[in-house]
């Protein structure tokens, strides 16, 4: 089977959504992981000829992309989905079958996991829900035989008019199974994190999903899939699953070898304990790759700070979301404002950058003061970043069904927002206007503040570093 995976340009002139987080539009790119993934396993199969085409990355126009469908011949095409591209993918199809009315069509993340029905417009696409590799993996062999999708699991598609939910597919036990992403299907795409400020830039998962009772949080598209689709069957989250230090060596020293010189680890939690920890701390110290993640903030202890510092660690990011206990409390965080603030005390200690995630609105008792308190605590702290994020009230969360009982939803539903710029909720103390003015003059306040500037002027390589890191800021601040 000849099949091609389809990123889509932005039809609409606005900044397109971002697929691997999948809430916000794109500040900078980098490689859709999750999707990589998926067509690695696809490439197993020596009958399947695969390959990617990232028309955002290559900046290509409406008229570009029509054309690439007029001269080409896939099987199938496939598309990774988020809840913001939604429209945008499902404009993509309707080009697509201007040209290519036969052609199969199959649509993975979180987008059509929810909106399921929303994202069949005929008999020829077909959804995989969840965690996809396995049920792609199974609908790509049936359809090549021309057989119908009934019985594989975590299918949805079209039969007489009718949409079919498949049951769902178990999740995967053995993560190690996975073949590691196709990033040989990028080309010659090259990759750079502002926080990192070195490439090549590639980004990498060593585990799925996260245990914690955060009321709000979706922290990946990937993990949004799983979510939904698990949570529908079971009623909780599922339950993490872990990569061995062993295959994450593996990959790291193929990248090494392939001359990526920086690495953002995109797990939901990448710290949870001091030994495996140290076991990964010493991957990278041993390929010496410069790197990033992602942390609770009561994971960091002192041996912890100190292994990251060693190992090339270039920035943590931090889940704040507020300094008010009592808000902290009310959306389940299990941390306190102590707990931040030992952590960026310890990793300052030993000169690991800090990224605080500050997310406004995530509770009822939210007021214009605790934002600006946040504010100010997060100043005060002298961190290298502060990003700020407006609360959204994804489906299949605690949160969602809190706003919809309370009617603080200002759509009749939930609808697909930037969570960087854009709010849905009229909340008892603040409305959506006013979240989206005091996310706007926070971010002037901090990324525009005469420290901020300072401190990030003296640590600009080249001109080069300066120009793409200003543009990321532009972006952010005004689209």
């Amino acid at each position: 089977m000849k099949i091609s995976f389809v990123v889509p340009p932005c039809f609409d002139h606005r900044q397109p959504a971002e697929r691997t987080a999948g809430c916000t539009r794109v500040v900078y790119l980098a490689p859709n992981i999750y999707e990589l993934t998926a067509a690695a396993v696809l490439e197993q199969n020596p009958a399947n000829k695969i390959s990617y085409h990232d028309f955002v990355y290559h900046k290509t126009t409406a008229e570009e992309f029509e054309s690439f469908f007029a001269g080409d011949d896939s099987d199938i095409y496939i598309f990774w989905t988020v809840n913001l591209s939604i429209p945008t993918d499902l404009h993509a199809i309707e080009v697509l079958r201007r040209h290519r009315p036969d052609a199969k069509v199959i649509l993975l993340g979180p987008g059509p996991t929810h909106f399921t029905a929303r994202c069949i417009p005929d008999a020829n696409t077909f959804v995989v829900r969840g965690e996809p590799e396995e049920s792609l993996k199974e609908l790509v062999e049936a359809l090549s035989r021309g057989e119908s999708p009934d019985g594989i699991k975590g299918i949805s598609w079209m039969r007489d008019g009718k949409i079919v939910n498949n049951p769902p597919r178990p999740l995967i036990k053995d993560l190690d199974a996975l073949p590691f992403p196709a990033r040989h299907l990028l080309g010659e795409a090259m990759y750079h994190n502002p926080k990192l400020k070195q490439g090549p830039y590639t980004t990498v998962v060593t585990s799925r999903n996260c245990p914690y009772k955060c009321i709000y949080c979706v922290p990946s598209s990937l993990t949004f899939a799983r979510e939904i689709e698990f949570r529908g069957e079971h009623g909780h989250k599922p339950t993490i699953g872990f990569r061995s230090p062993e295959s994450v060596e593996k990959e790291i020293a193929e990248l090494a070898t392939q001359g990526y010189k920086a690495i953002g680890f995109m797990d939901d939690n990448f710290i949870w304990n001091e030994t495996r920890t140290a076991a990964l701390c010493g991957i990278m110290k041993k390929y010496g790759m410069i790197w990033g993640c992602q942390s609770r903030a009561d994971a960091i202890t002192e041996p912890i700070a100190r292994m990251l510092s060693e190992s090339g660690c270039r920035y943590v990011d931090i889940g704040v979301e507020s300094f008010n206990d009592e808000i902290l409390k009310y959306i389940k965080k299990g941390e306190t404002a102590e707990d931040i603030y030992r952590a960026v005390e310890l990793l300052k200690k030993y000169d690991v950058p800090v990224k605080l995630n500050v997310l406004i609105g995530s509770s009822p008792l939210e007021t214009r003061e605790t934002v600006l308190h946040t504010l100010r605590e997060a100043q005060k702290l002298r961190v290298d970043q502060v990003m700020f994020n407006i609360v959204s009230p994804f489906p299949g969360t605690e949160f969602y069904k809190i706003c919809k009982e309370n009617g603080w939803l200002k759509t009749d539903d939930y609808v697909p927002t930037d969570v960087q710029r854009e709010s849905i909720l009229n909340l008892p103390h603040l409305s959506a206007k006013e979240m989206e003015r005091l996310l706007f003059t926070n971010n002037l306040r901090y990324f525009l503040s005469p420290w901020f500037i300072a401190r990030q002027l003296g640590r600009f390589r080249s001109v080069g570093e300066f120009t793409h890191a200003l543009k990321a800021l532009k972006i952010k601040l005004f689209g």
